[in-house]
């Protein structure tokens, strides 16, 4: 259920209800023909997702971009699932256009869970170490023929600077706003910070939306569109959007994190923050969610800059 930003123009999205999706079920799946179809209540930008019965889901994409990933999922995705301690989407059969519907669908089995909440936490930092666990055993899988970053995944898992010029521009729109200045300078920090080369797997997409909870605990992952092989600090984005500061300390702690890779981290939670703050400026609720993010990378950016200094100083 991603609720990132997107580079470049926004997709023109098709409209999907439960009826086109039951002909679409009927039509290519006749043993689910009799399953009821139910919408799944913010289901989601990059997929319309539905009910099928009890124990499965139907994922549509909205857009032709977000299409790409549809056979990806499907290669990938059972093949991940063996070696994660999670669970993890299974999909179940894919479908083609029909139903004046232009693109390929999938059914998968239903996880259950809440989406991820920092009131629905039970412990912060248990939930940091469930986390970084995951993305551990993620980043440990054999990349052989893994997917680069490019279209299919809007280039996560690339170079941080392809998104330079939409958070430059929403710099621009901020000015007056937010402390541009610190917010520029830690861009250009995490612009700065080079990565080894060493490709990995990443989720790609680190959102609340996609981490769910059971009994405040952590229990899946999903939502794989934007997953693939390369640099795996777009994944560390979730440190400030979601974390708390000792989770964000355990998190890094277990994932053995670098300066460097920390710093672009950074660099995607502010990229995103940004772009949201930009696009939320009238709306008040959006920009509380947003600033408060905002503060978060600034206060730890802050602190950690601070404790540079002290070190730099007591060296000399």
């Amino acid at each position: 259920m991603s609720d990132t930003p997107q580079l470049g123009p926004v997709p023109q999205r098709v409209a999907v209800d439960a009826e086109q999706v039951r002909r679409l079920v009927a039509a290519q799946f006749p043993q689910w023909a009799g399953l009821p179809v139910r919408p799944v209540p913010d289901g989601g930008w990059d997929n319309w997702t539905f009910h099928l019965g009890s124990r499965m889901s139907v994922r549509l994409p909205s857009a032709a971009e977000y299409a790409l990933a549809v056979d990806k999922e499907h290669r990938w995705l059972p093949a991940l699932a063996a070696q994660l301690p999670l669970p993890i989407p299974a999909p179940l059969a894919k479908g083609a256009p029909g139903a004046g519907y232009p693109y390929p669908w999938s059914v998968y089995e239903w996880l259950d869970g809440e989406p991820a909440r920092a009131d629905r936490i039970a412990d912060p930092v248990r939930f940091a170490l469930d986390l970084a666990e995951f993305l551990a055993a993620l980043r440990r899988v054999d990349i052989t023929g893994g997917p680069h970053p490019g279209p299919h995944n809007w280039y996560r898992g690339g170079p941080l600077r392809t998104y330079d010029g939409e958070a430059r521009r929403a710099l621009t729109v901020l000015a007056g706003h937010v402390d541009a200045d610190l917010a520029g300078e830690i861009w250009q920090g995490a612009l700065d910070a080079r990565w080894d080369g060493v490709r990995r797997w990443f989720h790609g997409d680190v959102a609340p939306g996609n981490l769910l909870l059971d009994g405040g605990r952590l229990a899946a992952v999903i939502d794989f569109g934007t997953c693939g092989v390369g640099d795996p600090a777009c994944d560390l984005a979730i440190a400030w959007t979601l974390l708390t500061a000792d989770g964000r300390q355990a998190f890094r702690e277990r994932l053995g994190v670098d300066a460097a890779t920390w710093a672009r981290g950074r660099g995607w939670a502010l990229w995103k923050t940004l772009v949201t703050c930009s696009y939320t400026l009238d709306d008040a609720d959006g920009s509380v969610a947003a600033r408060h993010v905002l503060g978060e990378i600034f206060a730890e950016y802050t602190a950690t800059a601070g404790t540079r200094r002290h070190a730099g100083a007591g060296e000399l």
